[in-house]
């Protein structure tokens, strides 16, 4: 670095500070390092439900920006999310009455989509037409299908400003961590194997049970296990999948689930195996009647062995959260470290990955490059390729037999990507 070049200053500020209310008997004019941060983008939800919720509640939280109002067709929701914003902000909720009207609102520089994994293709149409220079933030997975996904990419290189796919689990503090050690400080030499395990209760409960029914979510592995999906892809580098195992079933919930006269079809266990390009081989272990939520990543390479967890017991021990561990024989240190989010930022959504994720769409809104090695922003690049393996994934379960990418891009009229 030269000597002259000046090094940027981070000064303390604080989020969670700014809005403790027992800073509320200064004046104004009093607050410096907990004065409000003072929003400068407003965004409006398309879709308003838990996760619409999750994303009101962080961008208040985030500070610079603000929501302006909400789109979503059910009444319920509209009432309930009124009452939130008149708890937890002086800007009054706008609710529209039509979706075009809320994505075209010219007061509106964000759009964060939020509404059931089926309608989000739709929903990116609507944007390219009435709004393709407002920033958009739009929930995994991005679509259900991989044609609908390959439409959204093109929809989103075509766009004029920012498009995040919400791909958060790239920001939960250990994956952050696996990905610092095994492609910046090269801990463990050259990948070879890539393991990630999911145990967790049931889906939970959706308006109109949507994320009950393939026809509507994708497929369990497309809706819940696409973050999994984009974890294989950026822990195996930069690479391309070529073939993909699968083996699952539904085995315990809701196999007397019925819904307006349809019964529920979605896997609740599977087992997916992924050979990539450059030799590396990955698998993903899913449970989804465990009664607790656990996550694991294992990574070897031919200088070392990284495991890292994350576990939600629900027990009154002292047992560490989030473990990360990196062994590596004789000729290098070993260690283990417990990385993590303070408790107010993991109690955001997700272990603190949601939040973490508002924080990189404001950064990108406004010009700033994230660090070298830093997992970056999803990109619907990104989303698209975690569909690919998703859809692999079902298709190998569903049919006992492994699946070709090549071929499975070429049944949905995709030669190159």
């Amino acid at each position: 670095m030269s000597k002259n070049k000046k090094q940027e200053t981070h000064e303390f500020r604080s989020r969670i500070l700014s809005r403790d209310m027992r800073w509320k008997y200064l004046d104004d004019k009093d607050r410096y390092i907990f004065a409000p941060f003072t929003p400068k983008y407003k965004f409006n939800i398309i879709g308003a439900g838990m996760m619409g919720i999750e994303h009101i509640n962080i961008t208040h939280l985030e500070g610079r920006a603000e929501i302006n109002g909400i789109y979503d067709p059910n009444k319920r929701v509209v009432k309930v999310n009124k009452l939130l914003a008149a708890r937890d902000s002086d800007v009054k909720l706008r609710v529209y009455d039509t979706l075009e009207e809320a994505c075209s609102d010219p007061d509106v520089d964000g759009l964060i989509v939020s509404s059931p994994n089926y309608t989000h293709i739709d929903v990116a149409r609507v944007i390219a037409q009435v709004a393709p220079d407002k920033h958009v933030y739009m929930e995994k997975p991005m679509c259900t299908t991989i044609k609908d996904a390959y439409e959204m990419m093109q929809i989103a290189q075509k766009h004029k400003a920012v498009f995040q796919i919400g791909l958060q689990y790239r920001y939960k503090a250990m994956y952050t961590e696996v990905m610092h050690e095994a492609y910046e400080r090269r801990s463990l030499g050259n990948i070879k194997l890539i393991n990630i395990v999911e145990h967790r209760i049931p889906f939970l409960d959706k308006v109109d049970q949507w994320n009950k029914f393939n026809k509507f979510s994708g497929g369990t592995i497309v809706e819940k296990c696409c973050h999994y999906m984009d974890l294989l892809n950026l822990f195996a580098g930069d690479t391309e999948p070529i073939k993909v195992y699968g083996s699952g079933s539904q085995a315990v919930n809701y196999k007397k689930f019925e819904y307006e006269g349809k019964k529920s079809d979605i896997l609740d266990n599977a087992m997916v195996i992924v050979e990539y390009e450059n030799g590396v081989h990955a698998g993903f272990n899913l449970c989804m009647f465990a009664p607790q939520t656990y996550e694991e990543v294992t990574l070897c390479g031919d200088e070392g062995r990284l495991r890292a967890f994350e576990n939600e017991d629900f027990l009154n021990n002292m047992i560490p959260k989030t473990i990360l561990e990196i062994y590596r024989g004789e000729n290098h240190p070993s260690r283990i470290i417990y990385p993590t989010y303070p408790e107010f930022v993991a109690k955001t959504g997700h272990n603190g990955a949601s939040f973490i994720n508002h924080i990189k769409f404001l950064d990108k809104i406004e010009g700033k490059e994230t660090l070298k090695g830093v997992p970056k922003i999803a990109s619907t690049e990104d989303g698209f390729h975690s569909i690919v393996l998703g859809v692999a994934a079902q298709r190998s379960i569903e049919t006992g037999n492994p699946v070709l990418i090549s071929d499975l891009l070429k049944q949905n009229g995709i030669t190159a990507y």
